[in-house]
């Protein structure tokens, strides 16, 4: 009997669609995309309406001819990517290349659960023209900027650079910082926090706010001193004491960004580990009896709706787990973004009855840590509010004013469960001592503190998504993949979890701000991300937009060409001489990041990798130490800093402790696991 057949991108998602679809069905996946540019060549026919010249990814084609044999053979072909513009365009590929006939043969869904597939299964429609058109327009720009950006690099600054449309304004949104650091001159302040007490003896802190009813800013330590003799011998006066309640209203559940920006502080994942964790959790993982089941809606999205199902499943969690105390009358609505796409909802838990313990036998330990950052992140949003008792001071020194401010937690509300992080250091009040007005204090001592003001801080991750996000730049599919880029192609580096640019960073943004001031403008990337926005709703048409961009683009790139000079790049000098010609060997930049190249290349073409120890001697040998070394695919491996006279290797990390079998050095096989062996002829070896 003819089946229908079902095409997703990856076989986990296959695995988990089948088991909701039964035997009517074929479930089968492309792998990704089927199609692309090529890469050995421009692929955009400038002349006619830059149209781009498709061609199957390599490695492809038996997928291709495999898919063909299953829809000949098939009732119906149903194309179940990702519900977004890359899905879109995915389903728009394979439809091309499996000449598909029907004109209603998408579906989509925004979590892989059976009520959601059988829905999407009944309800197929045509794929999205205004989709594929905005995802195809954001492809050829890019490729436009790529390729013809890169060898105006390679000819005035060094060979095998590239530059990115929306990753060159990252890079600049870095530089930028890193200059207001190095501009920064730090101003000397100071504070006057009085140490007080009351009558019935207990301690509390006040600062000094005023000076003749206007703010006051201590300057030098000689204004500082001015404050303490004025005040000297005169009482501490407290003329008013206000009391009120506060509230504290818990944040919405997570788009892609915040999501990103919160497992960067609480989890300390990358957002593209934390991209990759959370497809695991969208395709479906194998939870016991359930078998395998999607447990997160789609973690691509700048929405923060929630579906009403969702609503009324977990209102009714918190009512039966925390009581009505914590449960609001109605659910909590979130403002979604202006460009946000409300068809889409936020990232939450497909079932919160699931509960992450109920899950955590089943998953690894970073998933279980992402499932319930989302979880808890869900269910907080829609508890009630934390209400705080908060009181402030004024206590009059003369014609000085000093505030005390003290809070207590009266309920916690959504904290019950969840706090948001934050990037920077939050003040916490203390709580304070009954206090009345006209009451008088004992100032046991003023405290008089010299501070400086710091410069602006460089971008954590989650500091340059979020960045990103208000600005404009770039779309939730993005971020992840431009920081990833920037990264690898040795324009920023991470310095104590930190974005600092490189020196060619540097250059490369210099070059282009004064070549390109348009295109890595901050501004007119986020309008260009609005137009691309605009060809998806149907309101502009894609040709149109590269062409508007593309005219001037190639006016400033012909200039360039002619007018830029070349850029001498100077070689980092290292401490290691090279074994041949014994120069000092410089730092360089490859394919899988730096490495170290004797400087008198052609004449002497030694290279090594600049190695990172890691603070272990070799057990093989006397001398060596354990370094991190990498694969010619770049895959990370440990051996020996005296390879090749000793091949010690392991692809898990080595500590300082041996096996008591062997003489072999443990290693750490999971995060967190005790150390184990790794020698397959030991018989104590974990192996065995």
């Amino acid at each position: 009997m003819a089946k229908s057949l079902v095409i997703v991108e990856s076989p986990t998602k296959a695995k988990t669609i089948r088991k909701f679809l039964g035997r009517k069905y074929e479930v089968k996946a492309s792998m990704g995309h089927v199609r692309d540019l090529p890469r050995s060549q421009f692929g955009v026919d400038v002349e006619n309406d830059y149209q781009p010249k498709y061609i199957t990814i390599r490695g492809k084609g038996s997928i291709i001819q495999e898919l063909r044999k299953s829809a000949k053979n098939a009732e119906q072909v149903l194309l179940a990517t990702d519900p977004d513009r890359e899905g879109e365009a995915i389903a728009w590929h394979l439809a091309q290349a499996l000449k598909l006939q029907d004109e209603k043969c998408r579906i989509e869904f925004r979590e892989i659960t059976k009520q959601a597939v059988v829905n999407a299964v009944k309800n197929p429609r045509p794929i999205s023209d205004n989709l594929v058109a905005a995802q195809q327009g954001r492809r050829i720009l890019d490729r436009i900027v790529g390729y013809k950006l890169s060898p105006l690099l390679w000819a005035k600054v060094k060979k095998g650079l590239s530059a990115g449309r929306v990753q060159s304004v990252a890079v600049r949104l870095i530089c930028d910082r890193e200059a207001e650091i190095e501009a920064f001159v730090p101003k000397e302040y100071w504070s006057a926090v009085g140490i007080l007490k009351t009558e019935a003896g207990e301690e509390f802190e006040a600062k000094l706010l005023r000076y003749k009813n206007k703010k006051i800013e201590l300057r030098n330590q000689a204004e500082a001193e001015k404050v303490k003799s004025d005040i000297q011998n005169l009482p501490w006066i407290i003329t008013k004491v206000t009391k009120r309640e506060r509230k504290r209203n818990p944040s919405p559940p997570f788009t892609t960004s915040t999501l990103q920006q919160e497992a960067a502080r609480k989890l300390n994942f990358t957002a593209k580990k934390t991209m990759r964790i959370a497809q695991q959790l969208y395709e479906g993982l194998d939870v016991g009896d359930e078998g395998s089941v999607g447990l997160i809606t789609y973690m691509r999205t700048d929405a923060v709706r929630v579906s009403n199902e969702a609503l009324n499943e977990v209102r009714q969690l918190i009512d039966q787990q925390f009581g009505k105390d914590y449960l609001p009358a109605k659910p909590n609505q979130y403002a979604a973004k202006s460009q946000a796409q409300e068809a889409h909802e936020a990232i939450r838990p497909t079932s919160v009855m699931r509960s992450p313990d109920a899950v955590k036998p089943y998953l690894t330990r970073d998933q279980l840590r992402l499932y319930r950052l989302i979880w808890e992140r869900f269910v907080a949003s829609q508890m009630t509010a934390a209400v705080y008792d908060s009181v402030s001071a004024d206590i009059a020194v003369g014609e000085y004013l000093f505030r005390a401010n003290g809070s207590t937690l009266k309920f916690p509300g959504f904290i019950q469960i969840y706090v948001e992080g934050s990037d920077e250091a939050e003040e916490k009040e203390g709580t304070l001592p009954e206090l009345k007005d006209q009451e008088t204090v004992t100032c046991k001592e003023l405290q008089l503190k010299q501070h400086f003001t710091q410069p602006p801080a460089r971008y954590t991750e989650a500091m340059l998504v979020k960045t990103m996000e208000e600005k404009g730049i770039g779309r939730p599919s993005t971020y992840a993949p431009i920081i990833d880029t920037i990264l690898r192609r040795g324009y920023v580096e991470l310095e104590d979890k930190r974005f600092k640019p490189t020196e060619l960073g540097k250059i490369v943004v210099e070059i282009l701000k004064e070549n390109f001031s348009e295109l890595i403008d901050v501004d007119f990337t986020a309008s260009m991300e609005q137009k691309l926005d605009d060809i998806e709703a149907g309101r502009a048409n894609w040709v149109d937009i590269i062409d508007e961009f593309y005219q001037e683009f190639e006016q400033h790139l012909e200039k360039a060409h002619q007018e830029l000079e070349k850029i001498e790049i100077e070689d980092e000098v290292s401490d290691q001489q090279c074994e041949k010609c014994g120069s000092f060997m410089v730092i360089k930049w490859g394919r899988f990041g730096k490495f170290l190249a004797c400087p008198n290349y052609p004449e002497c073409k030694n290279t090594k990798p600049l190695l990172n120890t890691i603070g272990v001697p070799c057990s093989d040998c006397k001398d060596g130490e354990i370094v991190e070394r990498r694969t010619k695919k770049g895959r990370l491996f440990y051996g020996c800093s005296n390879y090749p006279d000793c091949e010690f290797s392991s692809w898990y990390r080595p500590v300082d402790q041996k096996c008591p079998h062997c003489g072999r050095l443990l290693v750490i096989k999971k995060k967190n696991a005790d150390p184990v062996c790794d020698n397959k002829e030991c018989p104590g070896g974990s192996s065995k």
